[in-house]
């Protein structure tokens, strides 16, 4: 408990940091890596539904905080994230980059869209909203995937522990 509990401190932390420093630099220059959706989906993926909603409605709360908008617009949208990918943990091969790539992807586009919606009005400026949240899932999908699998071969166990289910597939 007290370890999932520091770790939920840590993720959170990292990723607030990332956001507000380094990766804002980037997002004024047009590449925007989703660190929020990311770390949403790998809570959600490592701890279920119920702590996955938690993770990124505490997440998405505090990066409310961190930016001067309305308050719950993140904290929505990545709580219904974690939900979602929290429910599917126990029906994926969690450990397979395929399915990083596409739960990362998903998450990205989901929570792009839902956030610029409330920046961009009316039609105009949906084709901006388009290539951004194109650009975004680009980003931030294949580097989430390349990030995990790298954390996989550096700790030298699967992440998500789902070992048993892909080595007794045959029986």
């Amino acid at each position: 408990m007290m370890r999932s509990l520091s770790g939920l401190v840590m993720l959170l932390a990292v990723a607030l940091l990332l956001r507000s420093t380094a990766l804002s630099s980037l997002a004024a220059r047009g590449i925007v890596l989703d660190v929020l959706a990311f770390a949403t989906v790998v809570w959600g993926l490592r701890h279920g539904e119920t702590s996955g909603a938690t993770f990124g409605f505490l997440l998405g709360l505090a990066a409310d905080l961190d930016a001067a908008h309305w308050m719950g617009r993140h904290a929505l949208i990545l709580a219904l994230i974690g939900y979602g990918v929290g429910r599917l943990n126990q029906t994926l091969m969690r450990d397979r980059a395929a399915t990083h790539l596409i739960l990362i992807v998903a998450a990205t586009v989901v929570h792009q869209i839902w956030t610029l919606t409330f920046e961009i009005g009316g039609l105009s400026g949906w084709l901006f909203v388009l290539a951004r949240v194109g650009l975004a899932a680009l980003a931030t999908g294949p580097l989430g995937t390349v990030l995990l699998a790298l954390v996989r071969r550096v700790s030298g166990r699967p992440i998500f522990g789902d070992v048993a289910f892909a080595t007794d597939s045959g029986k």
